[in-house]
């Protein structure tokens, strides 16, 4: 007996060939036969998002990680070298199929800082540094700095309300021409 039938050889296979793959063997007697092969490939946790944000003070807060992998990846969540759980400290673990959040109900000047969000299956694990700092709920308007702008603790130079900043712009523009 021979070695009849053809074969797909995949070298160097990358995410991207996951998928359905058919294959129809067909004559000129009866109909084609076709079989479908699925074909899975494992990778490591890639992390696609993971965005700082900025919450006041007795609001509440979000921070977002977001990773692709296969198998599905876990997660987990340190502020410095301190790992968090679900329902501790004021926070919460939300995690719904590739993203995780770290809710915290009502933000204090102690939730500020750095957190780690650290993803992982059994390929491999990766993390991403994710920082809750601190907003004034009154402030709207962000510019490049610039002469006369405010700054807040993160380095962001800050306006008060939009309609303000337009007014003082051209009171200031108008003033400077004479």
């Amino acid at each position: 007996v021979g070695d009849e039938g053809e074969h797909l050889e995949l070298t160097a296979v990358t995410k991207e060939e996951s998928g359905s793959y058919e294959c129809i063997a067909s004559n000129d007697i009866s109909s084609p036969d076709i079989r479908t092969v699925q074909v899975t490939v494992n990778y490591p946790p890639f992390i696609s998002k993971a965005r700082s944000t900025g919450t006041p003070v007795g609001q509440k807060g979000v921070l977002q990680c977001e990773a692709s992998a296969v198998p599905r990846a876990d997660f987990e969540w340190y502020k410095e070298d301190r790992r968090l759980f679900n329902g501790l400290n004021g926070v919460k673990i939300e995690n719904q199929g590739k993203q995780s959040m770290l809710v915290f109900f009502n933000v204090s000047e102690e939730d500020y800082g750095n957190y780690t969000c650290v993803a992982m299956n059994t390929m491999g694990m990766t993390n991403a540094s994710i920082i809750l700092y601190g907003k004034n709920k009154m402030l709207c308007c962000y510019s490049p700095p610039g002469p006369g702008a405010m700054h807040d603790v993160n380095g962001a130079a800050v306006l008060p309300r939009c309609s303000v900043c337009l007014l003082l712009t051209v009171t200031l523009l108008h003033l400077l021409k004479f």
